[in-house]
């Protein structure tokens, strides 16, 4: 017998829950198979079979709070479904029906397999509660992942619309009606860490925010020109991303207070680039850092930007791949923004906000032209930052963008 454990956490994590078991008791599984996810405040952990074998027992809930390297299941190696170990259980006994024999006998019992499939794949919770509560949660609406029914929704639970099951408990049951229907869903981990550090942003930081527009069209020809190119040699596409990433770099380079970050009383100049680019996925926004982007090509800032947004739509970032940082770039405009004020990631001093692009007529030379334009927002510590260093670095992100070859020739 074996122990799965939680995995080990880092410092900056206390604990965990699980949001999913993807197995049940009894079950046999192969070495490496996916058994449980556990989330964090940063990201989604998976646990996996350590060998083929049978998960014995399933020692922590959907929902229950667990520590780092905490007992979650037991685990036999090498055995089979039927020669697993037996374990005490509170799953209920599979609904039999009685029919008589075909002699004339004592009525014999069957078992309704299909009905015994549906009450293995519940969690064990889930179970105790159907139980203790009369409602089958085969007629519950689930929150849970594939719409399963998780324990906080026997808690409370709403029956499918075309459920005519009723508790026999006395406990109110919501029913769907087809009309102003209300479902009550817990907020993620993930979530409720965003909220908490956005809200400690605007209370804990002196935060302003300054903006400018830039004009895209030089940027959008030399696009043009170049995409097919550009994706031929490297294999990726050519993207607005990865020259805003150059040249926030170059500007941080040139205003090193915007690159640092505040300890206590102490401020911090780093020596390095690491680039936060704000990622929305299904579990909330996360900020997947990219490593030395001086160093970094534009394919390479563009391969490892959509790397992050498929690991992010599959909750698969690593922690690892979230700490640190030392500047945020976030774009409300794949949303359609036109204009926010994007919020500030302590400990860090400043954010950019990049918004949709959009034609308006704007006076160039003395005369009318349609450009397409896009604002750019710069939030920023001013206990760290001085408005005129703000401002100034924020022209210098215009300048470069709007003449790319400044970057190349290093003006």
């Amino acid at each position: 017998m074996a122990d799965i454990k939680a995995p080990v956490f880092p410092e900056s994590v206390a604990d965990g829950t699980i949001v999913e078991w993807h197995v049940t008791e009894g079950q046999q599984v192969s070495r490496d198979d996916l058994l449980a996810e556990i989330e964090t405040d940063k990201v989604v952990l998976e646990v996996v079979a350590p060998d083929d074998g049978v998960v014995t027992k399933i020692v922590k809930d959907v929902d229950d709070t667990v520590l780092s390297d905490e007992l979650i299941a037991q685990f036999e190696a090498g055995a089979s479904a039927g020669e697993a170990p037996a374990v005490e259980t509170d799953q209920p006994a599979a609904p039999v029906q009685e029919k008589q024999a075909a002699d004339g006998g004592e009525p014999v019992q069957v078992t309704d397999k299909k009905d015994e499939a549906e009450h293995k794949d519940q969690s064990p919770a889930v179970r105790k509660a159907a139980k203790e509560s009369g409602v089958d949660p085969k007629d519950v609406e689930g929150s849970g992942r594939g719409g399963r029914v998780t324990k906080t929704d026997m808690a409370n639970p709403t029956l499918k619309s075309d459920s005519s099951i009723k508790s026999d408990s006395g406990r109110p049951v919501a029913e769907s009606t087809g009309e102003r229907t209300e479902k009550r869903v817990p907020m993620t981990r993930l979530r409720k860490r965003v909220a908490e550090r956005l809200l400690s942003a605007s209370q804990d930081t002196a935060m302003l925010t300054t903006f400018n527009e830039v004009n895209m069209k030089p940027l959008m020809d030399m696009r043009a020109k170049y995409k097919e190119k550009f994706e031929k040699r490297h294999g990726v596409r050519l993207g607005f991303m990865s020259l805003f990433v150059k040249a926030a770099t170059e500007a941080l380079k040139r205003f090193p207070a915007v690159n640092a970050s505040l300890d206590g009383d102490d401020i911090v100049y780093h020596g390095f680039y690491d680039i936060g680019v704000a990622v929305s996925s299904d579990r909330g926004l996360v900020v997947p850092v990219l490593r030395d982007t001086d160093r970094m090509g534009m394919a390479d800032i563009e391969a490892k930007i959509r790397e992050y947004g498929s690991k992010a739509q599959e909750g698969k970032l690593g922690l690892d791949e979230m700490t640190g940082g030392t500047f945020t770039i976030s774009n409300g405009g794949v949303f359609g923004s036109l204009m926010s004020t994007p919020i500030l990631n302590p400990p860090q001093t400043a954010i950019l906000g990049m918004h949709a692009i959009n034609e308006r007529p704007m006076a160039v030379d003395g005369k009318v032209e349609i450009l397409p334009m896009m604002y750019l927002a710069l939030s920023y510590d001013h206990r760290m930052i001085d408005g005129k260093e703000a401002v100034q670095f924020l022209v210098t992100i215009k300048e470069l963008v709007e003449d790319p070859a400044m970057l190349l020739l290093d003006l």
